[in-house]
Formats: C-alpha cells, structure tokens, sequence
C-alpha cells in the first residue's frame, strides 16, 4: 500500500513556515483534514476541505473513508508530541503514513524563553484534567505546559498556590511563531486581570513558599497528605510496597481495597503513563480517592466502586496486584492471581494472626517471599523520649509464572 496519508505539522506562521517537503505533499492532496484555523492558514486550494469532527474521537470516521486518496491532515506543530499522529496510527499503519513534523509549541517555547528543553518538564493539559499538573510541582523546577484554553491558566495559577507555590512565575505564550505572538509574565498569586488567547503555552518557573510541601515523586508520601479515615498503609509500609510492585511506565496495577487510594495514586506518580484501578466499596472511601487523586495529580485513576471480588469481573488485566484490605475475603486472591498476567507481581499485606497464617499458606503454595515489616515512631512519655512501635506488618511477595 503505498502512503496515502500525509500528516504535516504547521504553524502560525502557515504555509511560508512548511518545508519544500510539506509544502509538496499539500499542493498534491485531494483532501485536507484540519482544524477551521489551520485549515484558514492553507489559503486558496483546489483539494476538498474537511474540519475536524467534533467530538474528536470521531476522527475515525472521518479518516477511515479517505484510505487510497491522497490525503494531508493538519496538525499543529510536531504532530508527535502530544499530537493527533499517535490517535491516527491506532487506526491507519504506520507504512501507509508520511509524518512532517514543525517546530513543537515546547521547543517554541524553550527558545523564547532561553531555558534548555532537556533541563525542563513537560505537559499537556489540553484535553486532559488540569490536576495532571500536580505531580510536576516541585521547588525550582521549569514546567512547559500546553493547555485546552484561556480557562486553563487561572485554574494552573489555583493550583500552585494552593500547594504553597503562589511565588512561582507563569509565562503565558500566546500565539508563537506569528504575527500575533506576545508574552506575558506574573506571579501566581497575582494574576492579571487580562484576556488571553485561547491559543497558548505555559512556562512555568516553580518556586515554593516556606511551609510548601516536598511532595516528591518517590514513593512514600507523607500520611497527613491523604485525606483518610485511618484505613491507610502508612508511610515506610507503603515505599516498601511500592518498591515490591515496582511500578514501571504504561504499566496497570489493581489496588484491591484501596482504602483512600494511596498505592494506587503512588504507583501512578512513580512512572511515565502508569495506570491503576482501584477497588472499593465504602462510600466515604471513594470519595477519599477522588479527592486525593485530584490534590495528587492523578485523575486518571480509575475507581471501581463494589464489593471484591465480584467488582474485579470483567476489568483489564493487570501488570501488578496489591491486596491491602479483604485477603481473607473467599475470592478475592483466587480472582486477583487468576487475573494478573504472567511474570506480573502480586504483593499483600496483612496485621492479624488470621492473614499472617493465610500468606503463609499462599507462599508454600505460589513461592515468592515474606517479609515482616516493623516500625517504631518517635514519641514522649512525659519528660522522656521513645520509639512507640506501630503494628507489625508481614508483606507476601511473589511473580507469577
């Protein structure tokens, strides 16, 4: 099949700013698929012109139909980066498909800013919750973020102060690479009363406040960050659960009886594209989760709510299984191993003499390890200082073949 389909990346500055390869491949489309504003920038043409559907999920058929006419699809900037390009190869092959790309709205933004690209994290919050940013916020860190709209950027400016970040300095971008390109700078907690353009990019220079949180993307978050009702894997128990799960990037973990959510949303802040579903049935506990994967910058988390495990039917299969509340539920292991794909981790933590025998069993049965997890805390007793021990943990580990 020869290549039909021609993704070609543009900018603001329109045709004058296309490759001589790009500017070919447009002259030579039947059809061109584009935004109303790109579309605009391509001037007179003889080939069909189609905008974008809306909802954009469907591309697929608009796109479909196309197939064997020479066929360009605007994009704006590089279409790889945070572009349309990854949704279309899901349903054209990538032999059937050139990709042009143009400058991308971070290396514009880099560039206008004179912050190296490599030292800087980077966003998109367009069509996305705008609480992904949470997980980025750190003291002195430079953030370039795409945004959905004008809208986004008091609700990023809410965020950072929020965190105790009101210091930090937004740099809203408007326009780059055109006529229309300007720039505006301001503190956090000082927005300006203006209209932006819709059409926008974020750099961000974060500066925390003192009493500002460190919220790292290590796991072991402090306890007092989770809004919880006490059903919480504490702190050192949960770095050492995660570091057994060992979370890594795309990859789905089930968090069964999640609690409030803490090693699920950890699991997903510890790597690139990491996904978790966590189950439970308590109606104020998924509230809980909710809320804390909002303030934590995870809103992709999934929530199942339900009794396990009948609630674990029908749900993709998981890369890594943590069973923290209901082991000694009938089921709830025999779905949740049964599920888990092969080479995938399976880590349960119990405190009762009736879990400890259980894991016990499942590790005479299944292999891996047990390991039991003590830790005291400092605490005074009138004058004098001690190391008040909290409840034993014993932590089963084990891959499945």
């Amino acid at each position: 099949m020869t290549k039909w389909l021609s993704i070609i990346g543009m900018g603001e500055d329109g045709v004058d700013g296309l490759s001589a390869r790009a500017r070919g491949l447009l002259g030579a489309a039947e059809v061109i698929v584009g935004s109303k504003r790109l579309l605009a920038l391509t001037g007179a043409s003889k080939a069909e012109q189609q905008e974008w559907p809306q909802p954009f999920s469907a591309v697929i058929d608009r796109i479909k139909p196309l197939r064997g006419r020479a066929t360009v699809v605007l994009a704006t900037g590089d279409p790889l980066n945070y572009g349309v390009a990854r949704k279309l190869m899901e349903i054209v092959p990538f032999a059937e498909m050139e990709i042009v790309p143009h400058l991308s709205s971070f290396s514009l933004a880099a560039a206008r800013m004179g912050w190296s690209l490599g030292d800087c994290d980077t966003i998109t919050l367009h069509g996305r919750p705008a609480a992904n940013l949470e997980a980025f916020i750190q003291p002195d860190v430079r953030l370039l973020a795409l945004t959905a709209d004008a809208a986004t950027i008091p609700e990023v400016a809410r965020r950072l102060v929020a965190r105790g970040y009101g210091a930090s300095e937004i740099t809203v971008l408007e326009n780059m690479g055109g006529s229309r390109e300007s720039r505006a700078s301001f503190r956090a907690d000082e927005p300006p009363g203006r209209v932006f353009s819709d059409l926008n990019t974020l750099a961000i220079q974060c500066r925390a406040e003192p009493g500002a949180a460190l919220l790292s993307r290590v796991p072991g978050l402090p306890d007092e960050i989770f809004v919880h009702d006490g059903q919480l894997t504490k702190r050192e128990v949960r770095a050492a659960t995660l570091a057994a799960l060992a979370p890594y990037p795309d990859a789905l973990l089930w968090d069964v009886g999640a609690g409030c959510g803490s090693i699920g949303i950890e699991w997903m802040r510890a790597a690139r594209g990491a996904r978790a579903i966590a189950f439970e049935s308590h109606a104020e506990r998924l509230k809980m989760i909710g809320e804390n994967a909002d303030r934590l910058g995870t809103p992709r988390l999934t929530v199942i709510a339900g009794d396990a495990p009948a609630s674990l039917t029908g749900q993709p299969t998981p890369d890594a299984v943590f069973i923290g509340g209901g082991m000694g539920v009938p089921g709830v292991f025999e779905e949740s191993w049964a599920a888990l794909r092969s080479q995938g981790r399976m880590v349960a933590n119990v405190v009762t003499l009736e879990g400890e025998l259980h894991l016990v069993d499942l590790q005479e049965k299944y292999g891996g390890d047990l390991a039991r997890i003590e830790v005291s805390h400092f605490a005074r007793i009138g004058s004098l200082r001690a190391l008040k021990p909290r409840m034993p943990v014993l932590q089963w580990r084990a891959v499945k073949p």
